[in-house]
């Protein structure tokens, strides 16, 4: 048997050379995910032992987040708003910068009364859908995704956040006859352009789903697809809030017009990069935001 510090020490050497950032840290979620600790834990009992069989293990992980697999795709889970959501291979991860779509959601219904009907488009892992309902306890909530692997990793979240009863989660394509009416449209549609693909970290792009990744030509194929659809979904009053790449604030937002949408405010994520629009039918209006 080694210590659980001479353990984490060898991994984080191991991190480190595969180009990991953070390696020390990723070693402590690993351990803790093998030895079902807090990483607290995996801290505070650094001196303990860690028995063979739980050192294979550990090690087996290790090589596996060195080989480029998504932490979180190995220990099945990823915190988000807050909330715990488990994640699989058929989702992407969720990431800090899609929080900003939660963000500038609720920034517009400070001054709104507060949806009660919400549909997700592309919904994953359903981590922006099932926040949402977290923060609006009188809303019921659609999401729909072409993935059956991503729908049941949703439904699984859903249940475990106790809100299956307020979700309905659908394995189909976004033009199959959603129904009209929401108040509230959220989406974070597939927008990286084709060729930039490649030059993706390799936890994304040899992991994560390439239909949920890859936006066309120009990362604008979604969107043209989207936008149509979410102005027929919409309730006359409605709000849609959509996540963007880089870059492609005006482009998305003439697409909307095109559509027959309103821009409304606008948030960028903590890099300051423009990351959330508002949209919303003509001759209603939208306050909040906060750019």
């Amino acid at each position: 048997m080694t210590s659980i510090e001479t353990a984490l020490r060898d991994a984080a050497a191991m991190l480190s050379a595969a180009g990991i950032e953070n390696p020390r840290l990723e070693a402590r979620l690993l351990a803790a995910h093998v030895l079902d600790f807090s990483p607290a834990q995996v801290f505070a009992r650094a001196d303990q032992d860690m028995d063979d069989a739980c050192r294979d293990t550990f090690d087996a992980v290790v090589a596996r987040r060195c080989a480029g697999e998504p932490i979180a795709h190995i220990t099945g889970s990823r915190e988000f708003w807050s909330l715990d959501f488990q994640v699989s291979a058929a989702t992407l991860v969720p990431r800090p910068d899609t929080e900003t779509v939660v963000e500038l959601v609720m920034d517009l219904y400070k001054v709104r009364a507060h949806p009660r009907t919400i549909l997700d488009f592309g919904t994953g892992s359903g981590c922006i859908l099932l926040t949402l309902l977290t923060c609006f306890p009188d809303a019921a909530g659609t999401g729909i995704d072409v993935s059956a692997d991503a729908c049941a990793v949703a439904r699984e979240n859903a249940r475990r956040l106790g809100l299956e009863n307020r979700t309905d989660i659908g394995n189909a394509s976004w033009a199959d006859g959603v129904a009209s009416g929401f108040d509230l449209i959220i989406s974070n549609p597939p927008y990286i352009p084709s060729a930039d693909i490649a030059g993706l970290a390799p936890d994304v792009r040899d992991h994560e789903p390439l239909a949920a990744l890859d936006g066309g030509a120009d990362g604008l194929d979604a969107y043209r697809a989207l936008l149509p659809l979410c102005a027929v979904s919409l309730s006359d009053t409605g709000v849609l809030v959509v996540e963007i790449g880089i870059g492609q604030e005006a482009d998305v937002t003439q697409l909307a017009i095109a559509a027959g949408l309103t821009p409304g405010p606008s948030r960028r994520d903590l890099a300051g990069v423009e990351r959330a629009l508002s949209f919303y039918k003509k001759g209603v209006g939208i306050t909040g935001g906060t750019g």
